[in-house]
């Protein structure tokens, strides 16, 4: 007999899992952004041979709670700046269990004509929020390398169109040559989704940046034959922006196709104050971004997001005799995946309860609060090496070494989370602020920490 062969079972099960959620989530916001090691040192207790019987599950849910939930990193909390990871809104975290319960397949009208639905919806509404023709097509994928990927396949659709060649019939061998053109400072995803679709990591033509890392338009080489340009919307070191209106300018008037990777920064367009930033960019051909990064909806939930949706469907189509298609959108056609779950419903509620304002309000919010973060550091006496335009921050401590020690201590402090990287051959802290739930309160009290920490390591 099954584990969970009474309802009322599987009911108490759900009710010990929203407790143990609950007091999680209550827990964050006091507790080291960092597990401690003793706590990662502990996840060796799930590491047992694989039972030949049964277990209880509200026994698989305590040992997860027990040994996972400490071992986790805050990223859900307050004070967590590392990378540009946002927490979960209320709405969304609450739409992800409910979606968890549907347990629908996302892929089909068919098979879930609710899924399906919300996508189309999520969509529409995210088309609008950025500006975006209305004729757009679009899809959900796992992150932004699959929403790379999905744009610059359908790139790579139509550029080999408009000279004969049908490039998922006859695939590459034989194919016309495509140059792909990127910035300096491309974003590693990007590259990874040029290996992927055959393009190669290493053909690229990388064209010089600024300070800033936005790529110099006077740089662009000339053009001719099958091409595609990528540029940034939101640099992830700088957060700085490409020269979007003269790249697409020079690349459309050759016939290039001109791609945005705008995996955080593309939401600037949502709120009125940082617009101007992302403006040009409505004048590409395909975008990808994260929700889960400035959305604040759980991993994964990518967004691809092209012009013409006919190349897209073009690119990601398939058939076959058990694949009932209707006359409505169908979902697996327009991303590589055919099985998946409904990314949709948590976008569709992110939206629903943050309106045009909650989400103007959220994106400017974080954006100030890094403006806050540099002034603080910069009074303290240490160097900001951006121009702080949106929510990312870097700043240097000294020399590399003492850089390095001081992210370190402020890790291993716990009061918040940053991470560090290299910005023109120069040690950096980064901060990148994008949760909802941060405070004025926590930018101080992470500050405070920053600086104290800071003088801690420097003073020795």
């Amino acid at each position: 007999m099954s584990a969970l062969a009474k309802t009322s079972d599987l009911a108490e099960l759900l009710q010990i899992t929203s407790e143990r959620a609950n007091r999680y989530l209550e827990d964050l916001s006091e507790r080291s952004v960092a597990p401690a090691p003793d706590a990662i040192e502990r996840l060796k207790n799930l590491d047992i041979p694989l039972p030949s019987e049964p277990t209880d599950p509200a026994k698989v849910l305590a040992m997860l709670d027990d040994f996972g939930s400490p071992a986790t990193v805050a990223t859900a909390g307050r004070r967590y700046f590392g990378f540009v990871t946002g927490g979960t809104l209320p709405a969304a975290l609450a739409a992800n269990w409910l979606a968890g319960a549907w347990d629908q397949c996302a892929g089909l009208v068919t098979m879930s004509p609710a899924a399906a639905y919300i996508e189309e919806i999520a969509l529409r509404w995210l088309i609008e929020v950025f500006g975006f023709p209305p004729e757009s097509g679009g899809g959900l994928t796992s992150g932004a390398t699959m929403a790379n990927f999905t744009c610059l396949a359908a790139a790579r659709h139509a550029v080999l169109e408009e000279v004969g060649w049908n490039v998922e019939a006859q695939g590459l061998f034989g194919a016309p040559s495509i140059t792909v053109i990127v910035g300096e400072q491309v974003h590693v995803s990007v590259v990874k989704a040029l290996g992927l679709l055959g393009l190669g990591r290493d053909r690229v033509l990388r064209v010089l940046a600024d300070d800033q890392g936005r790529m110099r338009a006077d740089s662009l080489p000339r053009i001719s034959g099958p091409t595609i340009v990528s540029i940034q919307a939101g640099e992830v070191n700088t957060g700085a922006f490409d020269p979007a209106a003269e790249v697409c300018a020079q690349a459309h008037r050759d016939g290039a196709w001109v791609h945005v990777d705008g995996a955080f920064g593309l939401w600037a367009l949502a709120a009125p104050a940082r617009a101007h930033l992302a403006a040009d960019v409505t004048q590409a051909d395909s975008w990808a971004t994260d929700a889960h990064k400035w959305l604040n909806v759980p991993y994964d939930s990518g967004i691809a997001l092209v012009r013409d949706a006919r190349h897209l469907n073009a690119s990601m189509a398939t058939s076959a005799a058990y694949l009932v298609h209707v006359e409505k959108r169908e979902p697996n056609l327009h991303v590589p995946e055919m099985s998946r779950r409904a990314r949709g419903v948590e976008i569709w509620a992110a939206l629903m309860s943050l309106g045009r304002s909650g989400l103007a309000d959220l994106i400017e919010r974080n954006c100030r609060y890094a403006a806050r973060f540099a002034e603080g550091l910069s009074a303290a006496g240490y160097r900001i090496l951006n121009d702080v335009v949106l929510n990312q921050v870097l700043v240097s401590f000294g020399d590399d070494d003492t850089t390095r020690r001081v992210i370190a201590g402020i890790q291993a402090d716990g009061t918040c989370w940053c991470g560090g990287t290299v910005w023109r051959g120069q040690a950096a802290m980064r901060i990148s602020v994008s949760s909802w739930a941060t405070t004025e309160e926590d930018v101080e009290r992470s500050l405070e920490a920053m600086v104290r920490v800071a003088e801690a390591v420097r003073g020795h």
